[in-house]
């Protein structure tokens, strides 16, 4: 017997294991189905589950195991990613706990304070070890969660399979031009002595100030051009004064010279349409070594690019020597009350602005002038955009598409080096002279350095690399998008041509959310379209944010976060699964709250006690059982809603409106099955056993079982760990001990749906609930029965009421209905078909009491309406208030008109 209350603790640990220990995630199960792979979005080797994972790895793994059960060779690549930065930094700190520091001069030395220092090697080996100890926590919790990855084939960035395409395509993109070292304006972050990417940047808004500086003309005595900055620590370093070429107040001044204050530098005027002459005084400082902008403008006007800060951000030798050394928030207050005493500081504006921090360290970042490996992307990216116009690559929604277009169309070259020492360190060697030599191993480096100066006329180069020495290895690694960007080809044994290779790439859909489509959907597209020929998926799905139950995007330091797995343990996995697939409304953000999870924890009660009620009334499965010959009205209505269910969810998954796939499983389950048939089925099934009632009895138990076995397939890709449970008790009888997973998916002849018991049933359902909803907006005490009153009825509509009038008259709670009698006054009509319905209400309630009732929650709502719609035509209140608050009133205000025309309606049903 089932237990009383189904226990998720103790049910989804014992099902994943019967599932690993079957080998139930492997590809190639079904050797004969079309392939059909997912890659997925690998997760930092130093992550935990958040919530934005749980909604990407359950819509994942909806649309893995329905593929299974739709006879696809399903392949769920799972793996990790080795998230540069972050992992060095966890090592780092467990180091630093040892008085341990990375010395990168690699001295491995112990310093008089009992500090020691490791080498570069030694590092990665403490980092290895880490990984191999702590590196899995995050597959460990995807397993929690239900996640039906083929774990046999678990993947990691710095595997050596992976590292070894890592360095082939960057030699074949250096040997191409594509990749190359140059010279340009990266995020540096002064704390981890790093470039990091645009990802890893957090742009926070402060309260600051936006200084006024005079700069003197070099030909007019007395007169100035004044400038606003929001960094004086960078004036130092201008190297011009930009304005706009249509500004009528510096026309006369472009192509003249003014003075930089402090450094006394003449610095060119030059028009330039960045200078916008609506902000500020029209005329910006440009210093193109600190600004990605100014850079722009700088290499448009050929001006020189001083580089004010070393590594630390403390100003260089290219700074005036009082300043040489000063952190630059130190040298910012000090070029203010310099430039104050010169008599150049014009004012001092509070501004309050946006300042770009580093997500790890949480210091300001630097735009910093360095020499950087870099990815000629705008080449890569021109075969990208045709893929996606041409339909090869559909993104979903389709309106991601645009944002896809409007980067790789404005796409900058790519900084792929970072100065750390965890990562793929870069396949590059410096000869004595400087000379690079790109190659995937150190012995080819030297035998292209050997060819090299053999020809030339370096002899002691040639000497020392001939025998063997004189190279030096490029210290930077590569970013980690680099190695992601080849993710789903790397990961199935590319460069090798392996079957896998051949078989499951393409593969056929990428779920992920819209802050990554720039920095690996497109790298992607381009690394698969460049180097395997083909696009490296067919759709891109682009699912929402996860937020609080107001909206909020969560945060940690709101304290709004919602962990899932303190969810799991509190309400199961499949609850959390379910709610997260029933709100991934496509295009809408999700506002999760455990009240939500506690209700669709309610649903799997309900599908449970269903299949409790099933057991304790004999309903088994029987073998052979032919859906097709039910002889029952309700059991071959439920056929039909059986395939129906099953037909709408496999549809909505198909188009990745996964709200609406769970939404008809859940009416199907709670309402048709649950609600209506096992109701209308009790008579039947608890009547007594005699000649009359054995026929229909026998086939309405089998009818109930075969109904949830199908039940528990189409549940099974959002609820697997109940569903495979009851199907131990509820599964194929022909296949006694096999597992759901391995189930197919329900299929029906449509031969078998009978319209006419569909349209029967159908109104029996619709004339109880509308007598049902008359009730409840009557106050109708639920306890009493009421008569009723039909008009109008045809004989098609007599004969139904007649067929199910016990079981009308039990569910509906009604005393009798009167076919074609008259309608008393005092009586509520409303319509069933053609049909009028009344029920005389004046003995049972106060109409009077009711109309007036009906009537102040009316008005109630109609000034809560003209509340939301005052404030949501303030348009200082929808332009600064929190899109998620200004959201929230417009729903809040959507569900007070929906409740005053219930209300409205039932008043005209009382009138």
């Amino acid at each position: 017997m089932l237990d009383k209350t189904y226990q998720p603790t103790e049910v989804e640990a014992r099902q994943y294991k019967r599932w690993e220990d079957a080998d139930a995630f492997a590809c190639g199960r079904q050797p004969d189905g079309d392939p059909y792979t997912i890659v997925i979005p690998p997760p930092n080797v130093t992550g935990s589950l958040h919530m934005g994972h749980a909604l990407n790895n359950t819509l994942q793994d909806v649309l893995i195991r329905y593929a299974r059960m739709r006879g696809r060779d399903a392949l769920w690549q799972p793996g990790t990613d080795h998230a540069g930065i972050a992992t060095q930094m966890v090592v780092e700190r467990q180091l630093a706990a040892q008085n341990i520091v990375p010395d990168r001069g690699g001295s491995g030395a112990e310093d008089a304070a009992g500090v020691a220092r490791i080498g570069r090697d030694d590092f990665i080996a403490r980092v290895w070890a880490w990984k191999e100890e702590s590196g899995g926590t995050i597959t460990g919790q995807l397993r929690r969660l239900g996640a039906s990855c083929d774990w046999s084939r678990e993947r990691f960035t710095m595997d050596d399979g992976l590292s070894r395409a890592v360095q082939r395509v960057f030699v074949q993109l250096h040997r191409e031009g594509l990749i190359y070292k140059d010279q340009r304006l990266v995020n540096w972050d002064p704390k981890l002595h790093t470039a990091i990417s645009d990802l890893e940047v957090v742009q926070k808004e402060i309260d600051g100030h936006l200084w006024h500086f005079r700069y003197p003309l070099e030909d007019d005595e007395g007169e100035f051009i004044t400038v606003a900055t929001t960094r004086p620590e960078t004036m130092l370093g201008d190297s011009a004064v930009a304005v706009h070429p249509e500004d009528e107040r510096y026309k006369h001044l472009i192509g003249r010279y003014a003075v930089l204050p402090i450094v006394n530098r003449r610095i060119r005027i030059v028009a330039d349409d960045y200078a916008d002459p609506e902000q500020g005084s029209g005329a910006v400082k440009i210093t193109p070594a600190h600004d990605f902008n100014d850079f722009e403008v700088g290499r448009r006007h050929d001006l020189e690019m001083i580089n004010l800060f070393d590594a630390d951000a403390r100003l260089n030798a290219h700074a005036p020597e009082a300043y040489r050394g000063l952190d630059r928030f130190v040298a910012r207050e000090k070029i203010v009350a310099e430039m104050e005493a010169l008599g150049l500081l014009a004012q001092i504006d509070d501004h309050r602005h946006t300042v770009p921090f580093g997500d790890r360290s949480d210091v300001v970042i630097e735009p910093w002038l360095t020499d950087q490996w870099y990815v000629d992307a705008a080449t890569l990216a021109k075969p990208a955009i045709a893929a996606v116009e041409s339909g090869r690559t559909k993104f979903v929604p389709e309106n991601w598409s645009k944002t896809y277009y409007e980067w790789m169309r404005n796409i900058q070259p790519w900084c792929i080096s970072r100065q750390l020492w965890w990562g793929h360190q870069i396949p590059a060697w410096y000869g004595p002279d400087g000379e690079i030599f790109v190659a995937e191993s150190e012995a080819e480096a030297y035998a292209a350095a050997v060819a090299h100066y053999e020809a030339g006329d370096n002899l002691r180069a040639f000497e020392m690399v001939r025998e063997g020495h004189g190279l030096t290895r490029d210290p930077d690694v590569l970013d980690t998008w680099f190695s992601s960007a080849l993710w789903p080809f790397s990961t199935l044994g590319w460069p090798d041509e392996t079957p896998e290779v051949a078989r499951y790439y393409p593969t056929d859909v990428l779920v992920t959310g819209f802050d990554i489509i720039f920095f690996w959907v497109a790298r992607m597209m381009m690394m698969g379209l460049h180097f395997m020929g083909e696009v490296p998926f067919h759709t891109v799905y682009i699912h929402a944010l996860v937020r609080d139950a107001s909206g909020a995007k969560m945060s940690k330091s709101k304290g709004n976060v919602i962990d899932p797995l303190e969810l799991v343990d509190e309400f199961g996995a499949d609850a959390l699964r379910f709610t997260l697939t029933a709100m991934a409304a496509m295009g809408r953000d999700i506002k999760l709250s455990h009240d939500r999870v506690a209700g669709y924890r309610n649903f799997g009660t309900k599908l449970w006690n269903a299949a409790r009620f099933c057991e304790m009334n004999g309903c088994a499965p029987v073998a052979g059982f032919q859906p097709g010959h039910v002889q029952e009205t309700l059991n071959r209505w439920l056929v039909g809603e059986v395939g129906g269910a099953a037909n709408a969810v496999a549809q909505a998954i198909e188009e990745y409106r996964f709200d609406q796939a769970a939404g008809a499983a859940y009416r199907f389950v709670w309402h048709s099955f649950c609600d209506w048939y096992l109701e209308f089925a009790k008579p039947i099934l608890q009547g007594p056993d005699d000649v009359a009632n054995g026929p229909a009895k026998a086939e309405t138990q089998a009818t109930t079982a075969w109904a949830l076995a199908n039940i528990l397939r189409i549940l099974h890709p959002f609820m697997p760990f109940i569903t495979e449970q009851l199907w131990e008790q509820y599964g194929d009888i022909d296949a006694p001990g096999s597992l759901l997973i391995d189930a197919d998916w329900p299929a029906l002849d449509p031969a078998t749906i009978d319209a006419g018991a569909a349209a029967e049933m159908d109104w029996v359902i619709r004339f109880i609930t509308e007598v049902r909803t008359v009730r409840s907006e009557m106050n109708v005490p639920a306890g009493a029965k009421i008569p009723a009153v039909l008009r109008g009825a045809s004989d098609t509509t007599k004969s139904r009421l007649a067929t199910h009038s016990e079981q009308i008259h039990w569910l509906a709670r009604l005393s009798a209905v009167d076919v074609d009698g008259e309608i008393p006054r005092g009586s509520v009509q409303t319509v069933v078909e053609e049909a009028t319905l009344a029920l005389p209400l004046a003995d049972i309630i106060d109409l009077d009491q009711e109309r007036a009732r009906l009537a102040r929650e009316i008005d109630k709502l109609a000034g809560e309406i003209d509340k939301f719609d005052r404030k949501l035509a303030n348009e200082n209140f929808v332009s600064r208030a929190p899109e998620e608050v200004v959201e929230e009133q417009r729903e809040r205000r959507a569900e007070a008109a929906a409740a005053r025309a219930k209300l409205e309606s039932a008043l005209q049903r009382l009138s």
